[in-house]
C-alpha cells in the first residue's frame, strides 16, 4: 500500500474523549479517496458511491501524525475500487481500515461515464507520453 497523505491531529479534530473523531477521520479517507481517483482517471467530476465496513483497530491523539494509503483494488468500466489504510506513525499501528471505496467517474451531465482506464498509472509514466 502506497501512503499518500499525512495528517497532523489537532485539538479541533478530537472527541471528547480526547482521540481523533472518527467522522473527521472518515472525511480524511474520502477527501483522500476522491483526490486519488481524480488523479488516477484525469476527470475532476469523481464521487463517492460507496463505503464498506469500517473498521477501527486503535486510537490517535492530539499532536500524532496519521498516514493515509489507498490501493486500487479493481478498475470498473465506470469506477474505481479502492482499499484504505490509516496508520498512527508515532505508534506505527493501524486507526482504521476500509476494504471497499467505490468511486464512479461522471460525465458533464452529472451521469456515469465510462473513463477507459484499466491499471493504475503513475504521473511520471503519463510525463514520457
Amino acid at each position: 500500500m502506497r501512503f499518500h497523505t499525512r495528517k497532523w491531529v489537532k485539538p479541533e479534530d478530537l472527541n471528547p474523549n480526547g482521540t481523533l473523531f472518527g467522522g473527521k477521520l472518515l472525511a480524511w479517507i474520502d477527501e483522500e479517496a476522491a483526490l486519488y481517483s481524480i488523479v488516477q482517471l484525469e476527470n475532476n467530476k469523481v464521487v463517492t458511491k460507496y463505503m464498506s465496513e469500517i473498521n477501527f483497530m486503535s486510537k490517535a491523539t492530539e499532536g500524532d501524525i496519521v498516514e493515509i494509503g489507498i490501493d486500487v483494488k479493481k478498475f470498473g468500466g465506470t469506477s474505481l475500487t479502492l482499499k484504505c489504510e490509516v496508520r498512527n506513525m508515532r505508534t506505527r499501528e493501524t486507526i482504521i481500515t476500509v476494504e471497499d471505496i467505490i468511486m464512479v467517474n461522471l460525465g458533464e451531465d452529472g451521469k456515469p461515464k465510462p473513463h477507459g482506464k484499466t491499471q493504475i498509472e503513475y504521473v511520471k509514466d503519463r510525463l514520457k507520453k
